[in-house]
């Protein structure tokens, strides 16, 4: 099937004269998740990883991922018809410039920044006028039609209006006539409406211009848009056609319009340059005050939480409680744990249920050709996270499946990345502090002993919207921007061992203000949102500072106070000797 497909796409390529062809694996948003009929990367390798890219010449191709993707990669791909190579230690760009001279690209599907990446190794980048895919993927599924929905102030926390009055008045001081927004979550936040035109992110896919004197344009299909959506939109959004997007970026000529050059298609800034506006790069300007979540959605967040930690709790006594399970089960399971929870909406990606060697695969996604038993004595992973009406969760923890005692080993490698993610949830620092300022905090307990794990330490989260929320990260490859209250951030450092196990311990963050008499300048602080226990049996009191065991002790008084009162008596029992005081051993 592969290969069929690869020679069809290169009999496809033959009338536009190139070497070959880019396929990376986005849409028209460039997001994380997409619809069905985007997945051409999946149709023509097979790989379903949420971040990757192939290249396709005439003689040779090959499928590229991170690290978090790379055992899922060789599983699933043709090591005949595609090199299967880690995207940074040989990048795409690189690969091809030895190999090529012309190189093919859909120009909805790659940013400024993607494309000039190629363009630097020397290689010359021509857009098709068609994807050369999408005459050759026969029953390719139709664009999505979902209704696009208001979410109220109640849960918004601030009015569309204000936001969008702050957006204008942030082009007016930037002389900026207007900008383009192709994110559909941060549509979704300026405009305080919801949607479910992919899965795990709750956005209608649309288009926006933002004009200077607050006046928007909504390109978005009128199927998804009911009078009383329209009627909360109210009269400062024009809605329009899709279609109607080319003839808005020429009009908006010979202005001054701000496009996110690393977000937003490259298609975007060639058609505004072409009908003679003066393109100018700026990073999306929702994505600031998105993160920054208002007093509203913190509180939701927490609200949402508290909510899931009883899911949580539940499932993890279910877990410990039954046997014969196998990873889809036990996903399942959890998915029911939270289906019962007031406001919950669906998952936020797809829960990572990983037994054994599986566990070591850090974004593995189990299948029914996959999908294997949970095992006695070995080491299971669950990361998983909902959507709620009021706020968005990920959490993961680590389980010891027993009924005999973990090595030594494991047990210290566990308790190693635990001081990981206590150092980051206790650190105070000084505003102005980016993400990859921080990231070695969560690994100095693993590097002392020569481990690392290969991904960042924490992403991101938005309010009911996208589980990986930009702009900022905690990671050493992160851009320098400043960590501002408000913003939600996981804390996830892990260990993997590939062929045995994995470990990772995920709680998500909200950032405050830290109040440190005689400070001389503005500090801040974490405060913990996510909430379940730790497995006790994994860990090694004898690693632990006193700070820490307090630290935990603390954090498991919170957890049980937080979850016994949505549990039964025996789930509160159980959860009672698992919240217990650690006692330290040294």
């Amino acid at each position: 099937m592969t290969l069929s497909r690869l020679t069809a796409l290169r009999e496809a390529l033959a009338p536009f004269n190139v070497d070959g062809f880019v396929v990376p694996r986005a849409d028209e948003h460039l997001g994380e998740y997409v619809p069905p009929g985007a997945e051409r990367l999946a149709w023509l390798t097979g790989f379903t990883g949420s971040a990757g890219l192939a290249i396709a010449l005439e003689r040779e191709a090959a499928v590229f991922t991170d690290g978090r993707y790379v055992l899922q990669l060789a599983a699933q791909t043709d090591g005949v018809a595609f090199q299967r190579l880690h995207i940074t230690e040989q990048p795409p760009y690189e690969w091809a410039a030895a190999r090529a001279k012309r190189l093919g690209y859909d120009s909805w599907l790659m940013s400024e920044d993607s494309v000039a990446r190629y363009t630097a190794a020397g290689l010359e980048m021509v857009p098709l006028r068609t994807n050369p895919i999408d005459t050759v993927w026969i029953d390719r599924p139709a664009p999505p039609i979902t209704p696009a929905l208001p979410q109220s102030l109640a849960l918004a926390g601030r009015a569309s209006a204000d936001k969008i009055a702050d957006l204008a008045t942030a082009l007016r001081d930037d002389k900026q006539d207007a900008c383009v927004l192709t994110d559909p979550a941060s549509i979704a936040w300026l405009l305080n409406i919801r949607g479910n035109d992919i899965s795990f992110v709750p956005v209608s896919l649309a288009f926006a211009i933002v004009r200077a004197d607050a006046q928007v344009e909504l390109f978005i299909d009128p199927a998804k848009l009911s009078n009383s959506t329209r009627d909360w939109l109210g009269d400062a959004v024009d809605c329009r056609t899709p279609a109607a997007l080319a003839g808005a970026l020429d009009a908006l000529a010979p202005g001054r319009v701000r496009v996110d050059q690393a977000g937003a298609p490259a298609a975007i800034a060639q058609r505004l340059r072409a009908a003679g506006a003066t393109v100018v790069a700026g990073s999306d300007p929702c994505l600031l005050p998105k993160a920054a979540k208002n007093e509203v959605e913190q509180n939701g967040a927490r609200a949402a939480h508290r909510r899931d930690a009883v899911a949580m709790c539940r499932f993890l006594h279910w877990l410990k409680t039954t046997t014969g399970q196998t990873e889809m089960s036990a996903a399942a399971k959890l998915l029911a744990f939270r289906a019962e929870i007031p406001g919950f909406k669906g998952e936020s990606f797809p829960a990572i249920s990983g037994a054994g060697e599986h566990g070591a695969v850090i974004h593995y996604r189990v299948t029914p050709e996959t999908d294997r038993p949970i095992n006695p004595d070995e080491v299971y992973l669950i990361d998983s996270g909902g959507q709620f009406e009021d706020g968005t969760t990920d959490i993961t923890r680590t389980i010891w499946t027993g009924p005999n005692e973990p090595s030594a080993e494991l047990r210290a490698r566990f308790t190693r990345v635990l001081k990981g993610n206590i150092a980051l949830a206790t650190t105070i620092f000084p505003k102005g502090v980016a993400g990859p300022h921080l990231d070695g905090l969560a690994r100095r307990a693993l590097w002392e002993v020569g481990l690392d794990y290969d991904h960042g330490t924490g992403h991101g989260v938005g309010s009911y919207l996208s589980v990986h929320e930009g702009p900022v990260s905690i990671s050493r490859a992160a851009k320098l921007v400043p960590i501002e209250v408000g913003m939600i951030l996981s804390n996830e450092p892990g260990f993997y061992a590939p062929g045995e196990y994995g470990i990772r311990l995920e709680t998500l963050l909200l950032v405050q203000a830290a109040d440190l008499p005689g400070a001389l300048k503005p500090f801040l602080r974490f405060e913990v949102l996510a909430f379940a226990p730790f497995d006790r049996r994994l860990i090694d009191p004898a690693l632990l500072t006193s700070a820490e065991l307090t630290w935990l002790d603390d954090y498991h008084a919170k957890v049980f106070s937080i979850a016994k009162e949505g549990c039964d008596p025996e789930v509160q029992a159980w959860l009672a000797r698992s919240c217990a005081p650690l006692e330290a051993v040294h």
